[in-house]
């Protein structure tokens, strides 16, 4: 039987850290024995959500991305915050395409890629005061 467990890291808003967090997550959630696919799709999502906080949570500046990961039976949580400007139409913004960043640069893909790859994706968000997304998937035990 597996037991809960979780992890928290904070660290610098700064692209280079987006492959170790998905990494940490990865570790993590791989205590529930997931498959390839799990594990690629838990890692692309945790790397959307953080890029998202780092492209447009802080922009032009550096400021802390938290992260919470917990496994509570055969789910894996994960929340991905930051405190950057926020997001002013959350419904806008989940929208396939949607972009604040530059748009030669950014697909507008991130939410709908994590929404594609988790069970469920929660949006939260206060103008000027940041954005927190909560990534939830349920995982088979293999006993």
């Amino acid at each position: 039987m597996k037991t809960d467990n979780s992890i928290k890291l904070e660290f610098p808003s700064k692209s280079s850290n987006e492959g170790f967090s998905r990494v940490a997550i990865a570790a993590l959630a791989s205590q529930l024995d997931p498959t390839l696919e799990q594990i690629n799709e838990i890692k692309t999502a945790v790397s959307e959500a953080v890029t998202n906080a780092i492209v447009h949570g802080y922009k032009d500046s550096i400021g802390t991305i938290y992260i919470t990961a917990k496994i509570r039976g055969n789910k894996l949580i994960v929340t991905v915050r930051d405190k950057g400007c926020g997001i002013a139409d959350i419904e806008q913004a989940r929208q396939p395409l949607f972009t604040t960043g530059n748009e030669n640069e950014r697909s507008g893909m991130g939410f709908t890629i994590m929404e594609s790859f988790m069970d469920k994706v929660r949006v939260r968000s206060v103008v000027g005061g940041g954005t927190k997304v909560t990534l939830e998937k349920q995982l088979d035990i293999k006993e």
